[in-house]
């Protein structure tokens, strides 16, 4: 070494420039080597100095990776890698107080003590080094830097509170994690550095950090050796680490080493704690900020003057005590605990015989743990690679390919890929070693691109799980006070930035539920920041879209296509709702306002659509007195009213009232006083909802569907909701309003006292079965008695033209049509005749029913047919003889006996289920009604019912019949439009 090479020692805190000024030193001289205490600082020394020499005159050497050009002229290397014997004309180490760190100090102290340049030699570090230094260097320069920028101390702080550009220091993967997912929900997300990390993917999340993607940066003490990073804030999670052996707290020096990280060039940094870490005591926070540390009294050492003889003399070596009182013996290292292992085996005693094995033995000893799993798994792993490359000189290809594609996939969460990357680095720095390999080139390629895939796979995991990015894009954006562009797609998706932050159901931004804490308030802030202006463009849509691009629900909701706009309120009319709109207050008061003048036009010209008829009823001035009164109880019902509540107000009607309302297609039928427009489907519908508001009901009962004649009476409905959607409960089933008074036109023609079966008409009618018709039947007043008798076969003819009327009304009912009045003498029947069901108060006055029809007697038994229908005498099917079996019947039949089938005899029973009918008065007399086949005795029911129709029964006596007294003729409505013809029946009768 020349006498005039220069020693200096360039000591100081942190953001000195020390580690810069040294680089540039060393770019002064033809060649140069500087050492570094991390493999990812090593690499950003690197790639600094290759942008300003070009990669074909820079080395790389460190553990795991090695890039050596043929020309290098410079090598950036970590500490432990610096070759020796290299002869630069530079040397530098950085960070040179770690001469005092527990496990790698004897490392630093080694090369403070044998490593020198041709021309100059640097140590940068702590200013507690300079008493050590002077100490055993001799001949050194000593040359203080000061920071600077200030550090200042800002006390403990929630997370939640800490301020953009922060890096919080942990020092365990598990409390880094923790904290990482933490700021994730309540800041956007955060980047990791951690020391395991490979350099790509530490690489990559210090880019999250410096591109502004995040604001927080989660790291170990890792960042406190020499990471350059744009922290304004450094906030300790912790005050003790693990430091191998034990948890023990963190020395001052420490700690301004991390802390000092806060703050770059001469912008100012401020350090605190956070989390579970108690605030720092007075002196120690005074000391960090004004540098000044307890000077280092001893360094850590080991000897390097190794002995190869044996592998006992050469663990004899390792374990010699220094000689200088500086120094002190370094604890054992895990190279040295590998190599006792080993030599406790017995085949690795027998390799390990000469110098040369016993060498080979040390540096494979020396391949880093970096598993970490255990000191008996890792010494295995040495065994098998120590015995590989003493027997054959190399480790196979194939064993190599095994270990290395057996670790080569990307799938996994972050654990399984950091364990993989941390398999990988053992291999990576067996391809490394020189003559290890048979082809070294190859399998540094191999292993570097698997560990660049695993880098990538983990930080794509690490990005995936603790950075939002659609929450850190947005408060980049609204930090820099730019306009967020907003997106809406067809299917309402909205994306501010390209990012997805939620739905616009109609005039209401639906955020993305995955969003919590402050993450949801920040992407309220952004969506709304941005959907501004769409908000104005849709409500303009919507004001001029048609009428037909609305609706409304059954339970009162306003809808524009498939997005729910508004909903219905009661209002002071019924047929005039109050419309409220759903807009965000966000959106203001002007798309709210023209949003709810658009939804009223909508529902107020439904209803003067769908209500015409009674709107001009309502409106009808020439209706006057009783007229006119009435006609406000049916607008205020909504076009429908049970008779029994108008019985009185109905009777009260002259004929000229009666026309006066006909003529706004009112129809007075026997059970319900209606208006036949207003139970067609789209009526119905509007008139259950508009109803349900003005009764203030929580839910609203459904219409029926449309098109059915009967629908379920299901237990527990009101019969009101029935009859607001146009039926009447009855039984089991509740029977569509107009269809029951088509019915109860053919059950007055029927022998209510003496008893009548169900004919196909009423079946049809009703679309029921005999049973589903007898329950029907009792719900409307009916005693229904079930029978059985011997089945008569029809006979084989044809009637021409029969029941063609029925089956075309039919028709029409099955269709959803609603009847209307198509003969006068079907109008004159259901406006005011007594039927078979009524009650007493449902029974109209005399004046407006036909003569046969009006009279019923006061114990309410329902009345007859005025003539007795002639007996018709079935016609019997002859037989050949008592043996002979009839066409189409089974050859057993005969012997089977007569086919029965079932029937029902009808009886009227009153307005109460228990009330028995009474005795016609005139039954003494001899009168009995058409079709009567019994005498009204008081012996039991159940016998002597008649067999069939036209069948006497067996104790059937002699008949009599008695006319009725002439009754005076009823006079015709002469606005009646059948009232002519009504007349010429009449008077051909």
């Amino acid at each position: 070494m020349a006498g005039h090479a220069r020693v200096a020692a360039i000591l100081g805190p942190t953001n000195t420039g020390k580690t810069h000024y040294a680089i540039d030193r060393m770019l002064g001289y033809r060649t140069g080597m500087i050492g570094l205490p991390l493999r990812l600082l090593a690499r950003e020394v690197y790639d600094k100095i290759v942008a300003a020499r070009g990669p074909s005159v820079v080395a790389l050497v460190t553990g795991e990776e090695r890039i050596v050009p043929p020309r290098a002229q410079y090598w950036v290397c970590t500490v432990e890698a610096m070759p020796e014997g290299m002869g630069c004309d530079f040397v530098g180490i950085d960070e040179i107080q770690l001469c005092a760190d527990p496990e790698r100090g004897h490392v630093f102290t080694d090369r403070l003590l044998r490593m020198r340049g041709l021309q100059e030699t640097l140590f940068m570090g702590s200013d507690t080094m300079r008493g050590p230094i002077s100490n055993l260097v001799q001949g050194v320069e000593f040359v203080r830097r000061e920071r600077m920028s200030q550090l200042s101390y800002t006390g403990s702080k929630k997370i939640s509170r800490l301020q953009p550009r922060t890096a919080i220091v942990g020092f365990s993967v598990e409390n880094v994690y923790a904290i990482a997912e933490l700021l994730r929900r309540q800041k956007g997300g955060a980047a990791v550095v951690m020391g395991a990390l490979s350099p790509r993917t530490r690489n990559a999340q210090v880019d999250l950090y410096q591109n502004g993607d995040v604001d927080f940066l989660v790291a170990t003490d890792a960042i406190g050796m020499g990471l350059n990073l744009d922290i304004n804030h450094v906030a300790f999670s912790s005050l003790t680490k693990f430091d191998g052996r034990r948890m023990r707290p963190l020395m001052p020096n420490e700690l301004a080493q991390i802390a000092g990280r806060a703050g770059r060039g001469m912008s100012h940094g401020t350090f605190g704690v956070t989390g579970e870490a108690g605030p720092l005591a007075d002196e120690v926070a005074e000391a960090i900020c004004n540098h000044r540390f307890t000077p280092l009294k001893k360094l850590n050492w080991r000897n390097a003057d190794l002995r190869f003889g044996t592998v006992d003399a050469l663990i004899a070596s390792l374990e010699e005590s220094p000689k200088d009182e500086l120094l002190v013996k370094a604890r054992e290292a895990d190279d040295l605990q590998a190599l006792k292992a080993l030599s406790t085996i017995a085949e690795v005693q027998a390799r390990a015989s000469d110098p040369k094995s016993v060498q080979l033995l040390w540096d494979v000893c020396r391949i880093p743990d970096f598993r970490g799993i255990s000191h008996a798994e890792h010494a295995g792993l040495l065994e098998v690679i120590y015995g590989h490359l003493h027997q054959r000189g190399a480790i196979p290809d194939d064993f190599l390919a095994r270990q290395v594609n057996r670790i080569d996939r990307t799938d996994g969460d972050i654990d399984t890929l950091s364990k993989r990357l941390a398999y990988i680095r053992t291999w990576t720095y067996v391809a490394q070693r020189k003559a290890w390999v048979h082809d070294e080139s190859h399998w540094r390629e191999q292993t570097r691109a698997v560990e660049d895939r695993l880098s990538d796979a983990l930080h794509e995991r690490l990005t995936q799980r603790f950075v939002d990015r659609r929450t850190s894009v947005l408060l980049r954006r609204l930090k820099q006070k730019e306009a967020l562009l907003a997106e809406v797609n067809d299917k309402g998706e909205v994306t501010v930035e390209g990012e997805f932050v939620g739905r616009l159901e109609g005039f209401r931004f639906r955020q993305d539920k995955d969003a919590t804490g402050q993450e949801a308030k920040t992407l309220k802030t952004a969506s709304m920041q941005a959907l501004a202006p769409h908000f104005h463009l849709r409500a303009d849509r919507f004001y001029n879209a048609p009428d037909t691009e609305m609706d409304f629900t059954e339970q009162g909701g306003l809808m524009w296509g498939e997005q729910a706009v508004g909903k219905l309120a009661a209002g002071d009319d019924p047929l005039k709702p109050r419309v409220v709109a759903f807009v965000d207050e966000e959106a203001g008061a002007d798309v709210a306002q023209k949003v709810q003048r658009r939804l009223q036009h909508f529902i107020d010209r439904k209803i003067a659509a769908l209500f015409e008829p009674l709107i001009t009823l309502q409106k009808d001035e020439t209706l006057n007195g009783l007229a006119r009164g009435f006609a406000f109880r049916m607008v205020e019902s909504m076009g429908i009213l049970p008779r029994a509540d108008v019985a009185d107000d109905v009777k009260a009607l002259d004929q000229d009232a009666r026309g006066m309302l006909r003529k706004h297609g009112i129809r007075f039928g026997q059970f319900t006083v209606f208006m036949p427009l207003l139970l067609k489907p789209a009526p119905t519908r509007l008139r259950l909802v508009l109803w349900s508001l003005a009764k203030n009901l929580d839910e609203f009962p459904e219409a029926p569907p449309p098109g059915l004649v009967t629908v379920p009476n299901m237990p527990g409905t009101p019969a009101e909701h029935h009859m607001v959607a146009g039926y009447r409960a009855a039984g089991d089933r509740a029977i569509r309003i107009d269809m029951l008074e088509r019915l109860a036109d053919l059950l007055r023609a029927q022998d209510s006292r003496g008893g009548f079966e169900a004919n196909p008409d009423m079946l049809s009618i009703t679309g029921l079965t005999l049973e589903q018709f007898a329950d029907l039947m009792g719900g409307l007043g009916y005693k229904a008695e079930k029978g059985e008798r011997e089945k008569v076969r029809a006979v084989d003819a044809v009637v021409p033209g029969a029941n063609a009327a029925a089956a075309a009304e039919q028709d029409a009912a099955i269709d959803g049509a609603v009847p209307v009045e198509d003969t006068p003498v079907m109008d004159a029947a259901q406006e005011g005749a007594p039927g078979a069901g009524t009650a007493p108060a449902d029974v109209p006055e005399a004046a407006d029913v036909s003569d046969a029809a009006a009279e019923m007697s006061d114990d309410g038994i329902a009345p007859v047919a005025d003539t007795p229908s002639d007996p018709v005498a079935e016609t019997p099917v002859p037989t050949n003889s008592e043996t002979e079996i009839d066409p189409g019947a089974a050859p057993d039949a005969a012997l089977a006996g007569p086919e029965t089938e079932v029937f029902y005899t009808f009886t009227w029973r009153g307005n109460r289920p228990d009330r028995q009918p009474r005795r016609d008065a005139s039954a003494g007399k001899g009168r009995r009604d058409a079709g009567a086949t019994k005498p009204q005795g008081d012996r039991p029911r159940g016998k002597g019912k008649p067999k069939g129709k036209g069948q006497p029964p067996r104790d059937a006596g002699a008949k009599t019949f008695q006319a009725r007294p002439p009754k005076k003729e009823k006079q015709i409505d002469p606005d009646n439009p059948f009232a002519a013809a009504l007349m010429g029946l009449r008077n051909k009768d």
